[in-house]
């Protein structure tokens, strides 16, 4: 929970608080002023949860790239090791994709 939420949330309640005085009172402006302040807090309530959830989602993908990198360092090593190890079976892949590449964008 955030500032935005907290205060947010306690805004929505000091209007409430407002409008009802307002209501017992039969104030009209101060009601208008507690549904206004409801409104407000409400919207700076939702705007603290979106930024927490923005945060949350930021930091998760951070995870998220760190981790695809991590699997990308090995599967290049893996595909390094076994070129050097299978140096014929890897020209005849690399000449088969050129050959493709080739055919696919010939005019």
């Amino acid at each position: 929970m955030n500032r935005d939420q907290l205060q947010g949330g306690a805004r929505h309640l000091k209007g409430r608080a407002q409008t009802t005085l307002g209501a017992l009172a039969g104030d009209a402006g101060r009601q208008i002023r507690g549904g206004v302040n409801q409104v407000a807090g409400g919207a700076q309530y939702a705007y603290g949860r979106a930024r927490d959830r923005a945060e949350h989602l930021t930091q998760e993908g951070a995870l998220l790239a760190r981790e695809a990198r991590r699997h990308g360092t090995a599967y290049r090593r893996e595909a390094t090791r076994y070129a050097e190890t299978h140096p014929t079976s890897t020209l005849l892949g690399v000449a088969a994709v050129a050959f493709a590449a080739g055919w696919l964008l010939r005019r």
